[in-house]
């Protein structure tokens, strides 16, 4: 049974002034107080019950919604799927129906995207939110007409507030959620995810519940705004965010880009960063520290710890220590890299050389419990008793890990082995550059060669022949590992949460170029 102090929706109800903030499109703020959020996340949660709703879709962007919705569909019991309204209409109507959801909590901006799967289930609710700040069911969407619905329905039930509802789950190994993978080269596979190991993610990190377990002020941004998120950074006094290195990248130099007067912690996750990424944000006093993970560990299961006997290193070579993905938290066992070459499932360690190269994996409390409807996935991401990442790192005498590469992206070059992440680090540090990303490309005589695309910073202009020259005299880089090629372009191919697409890439470079410059 789950303990009284582990269930992680318990948190919300020993909050009681919460601040929340945030901008809607015609620029309006609420301010709530933790007693207020805990209110309506009660009445969603009496809502859910009353219909019976037990698997609930989430499309939304950060919203107050979307952190009510979530504590609240927790304590009905019921299962959240909150999912990247980035994605096409088809992926997710593929979620939703692949989750089994009865009903979907969808920001009237979605609402668009939902048509066909509405067409085909029309059976299944919209619960929409609009976006309000209603207090009575006249003025509000949706959202706030269920969530004064539901406390209508507690206070004709007995009115027993928290004590109604299922806040400690009737075993800590029950779903809370389901967590859909990006699905870059197939299509999205479904994290279980448990109370338990919500609970133990929350410890380190996951801010729906961690920033909420220490009274802390959530700030929801609908969108990227990066003169409004330097406006915030500027008047509000931030003390944390997190952003993936490209939204970093362009936060450093966006035009209203200048040093900080106060220090702010910044979470920085979603891919490998550079060294020289650190190094731009610490000079605006945006203190980089960068986690690591999947989608099947909760999110971040690895910090790179920083060490105050760095600061005396040169430069480059402290915040390339910086960027490492570092040691495994301590609500999981630590993380290991073993051998690559052996047998599947073969659990053999490499060396802690900084050189030995093999694949990441994991062992603790915030391992997801498996791939939903696919066990034969599940099989094999946990062969050998452990979770196997699928990338590629070597294991440094003090135990932190760095990351070389996905194993699919690794090039082998005349029977070297290229990272592509390495070769991209490198790319960044030249002053035009803006972002780079590299993929292999058949080569008859060493087998793969690396490929270079670029986008180039605003007002600069470079040339293919400019970035292979510098590369080769000034990179301080192998000379196998120099790219040959160069495409620049206006913008590289992303995921919906960030990631630069390696798999468009590697079609890209077997294709004509693309070039917008020389």
């Amino acid at each position: 049974m789950i303990n009284s102090n582990t269930a992680i929706i318990f948190i919300i109800c020993h909050q009681h002034s919460f601040y929340l903030e945030r901008r809607t499109a015609n620029d309006k703020v609420i301010r709530r107080t933790y007693r207020e959020t805990a209110d309506r996340a009660r009445g969603f949660a009496y809502f859910l019950n009353e219909k019976g709703y037990k698997r609930v879709g989430i499309l939304c962007t950060n919203t107050p919604a979307f952190l009510e919705a979530i504590f609240g569909i927790g304590a009905s019991g019921a299962i959240n799927v909150a999912i990247n309204y980035r994605l096409k209409a088809e992926d997710i109507a593929y979620i939703f129906n692949h989750a089994d959801v009865d009903a979907i909590l969808v920001d009237a901006e979605f609402v668009d995207l939902l048509e066909g799967f509405h067409r085909q289930h029309p059976s299944i609710p919209l619960i929409v939110d609009t976006d309000t700040d209603a207090t009575d069911a006249e003025r509000g969407g949706d959202f706030d007409r269920a969530v004064l619905e539901g406390l209508q329905y507690d206070r004709d039930t007995g009115d027993r507030g928290w004590d109604g509802l299922e806040m400690m789950a009737p075993d800590e190994n029950q779903l809370i959620a389901l967590s859909y993978t990006s699905g870059t080269t197939a299509k999205p596979k479904g994290v279980e995810y448990t109370h338990r190991g919500a609970y133990m993610a929350s410890i380190g990190w996951t801010f729906p519940w961690a920033v909420t377990a220490v009274r802390g002020t959530h700030y929801c941004l609908r969108k990227i705004d990066y003169p409004y998120i330097w406006k915030l950074l500027k008047e509000e006094h931030i003390t944390h965010f997190n952003a993936a290195p490209t939204v970093n990248t362009l936060l450093c130099t966006d035009k209203n880009a200048e040093r900080l007067a106060e220090p702010v912690r910044v979470t920085v996750a979603a891919s490998p960063p550079s060294a020289h990424l650190f190094e731009q944000m610490t000079s605006l006093n945006l203190h980089p520290v960068h986690v690591y993970g999947m989608t099947e560990t909760y999110g971040p299961i690895t910090k790179g710890y920083f060490l105050p006997a760095w600061e005396d290193l040169p430069t480059r070579e402290k915040y390339a220590k910086m960027a490492r993905q570092g040691h495994g938290f301590v609500t999981s066992l630590p993380c290991r890299v073993i051998k690559t070459g052996v047998p599947y499932g073969t659990i053999i360690d490499v060396e802690p050389n900084g050189e030995e190269i093999g694949e990441i994996v994991f062992l603790g409390n915030i391992c997801a419990k498996g791939y939903h409807k696919d066990p034969e996935a599940t099989s094999k991401l946990f062969a050998g008793g452990v979770l196997h990442s699928g990338d590629l790192a070597v294991m440094h005498e003090d135990g932190a890990i760095h990351i070389l590469d996905r194993a699919k992206d690794i090039i082998i070059s005349g029977g070297e082995n290229v990272s592509s992440v390495a070769v991209e680090s490198m790319l960044v540090t030249h002053p035009d550059i803006l972002e780079a990303g590299v993929a292999g490309v058949p080569d008859n005589q060493w087998g793969e060669r690396p490929k270079a695309f670029i986008t180039v910073k605003e007002g600069k202009q470079l040339t293919r022949d400019e970035v292979i020259e510098w590369a080769k005299h000034h990179s301080g880089i192998s000379k196998f590992m120099v790219p040959r090629e160069v495409e620049i372009l206006p913008e590289l191919p992303k995921t919906s949460t960030g990631k630069i697409r390696k798999n468009v890439l590697r079609e890209w470079a077997k294709g004509p170029d693309r070039n917008t410059g020389n």
